[in-house]
């Protein structure tokens, strides 16, 4: 199965949604968007494939949200698009791309929506939260 992760290794989650996706058996194409940023077109596909609106994929946590002013309601899709990619750290993270569909893995375990069910065992995150039980099945 061919698998993308948009990736930030300094980040836990995206950590997490790596490992779940090769807890399944599955060596993605890892891309560090912060080296190698998705195109303008890129970026409003994977956006618009997640289901999500373009405020629903910025990151504000860290990152120079407040200061570009990007909390302004007015300001449209277009113009923090533009932000997004003149600025990488503000695109939220990880995004997953499968023949299953795209997802904001936020939590990482939404990224088990898109994936296929080859999971061989338990799964815990890095803070020890459990994820998968014992037979490789989504804990609710």
């Amino acid at each position: 199965m061919d698998v993308t992760i948009y990736h930030n290794p300094a980040c836990g989650t995206s950590r997490n949604t790596l490992a779940l996706i090769r807890a399944a058996g599955i060596e993605p194409a890892v891309i560090e968007y912060l080296k190698e940023p998705p195109t303008r077109e890129q970026l409003a596909k994977l956006i618009s494939d997640a289901g999500l609106n373009v405020r629903q994929a910025i990151r504000e946590k860290g990152t120079p949200y407040a200061e570009l002013g990007l909390d302004n309601p007015e300001l449209t899709d277009e113009r923090l698009l533009d932000a997004m990619i003149a600025t990488p750290i503000l695109i939220n993270r990880p995004f997953v791309v499968t023949p299953l569909g795209t997802r904001l893995a936020r939590p990482s375990e939404l990224v088990l929506d898109i994936l296929p069910e080859t999971f061989k065992g338990p799964f815990f995150k890095e803070d020890g939260e459990q994820v998968l039980d014992p037979e490789g099945k989504r804990i609710a």
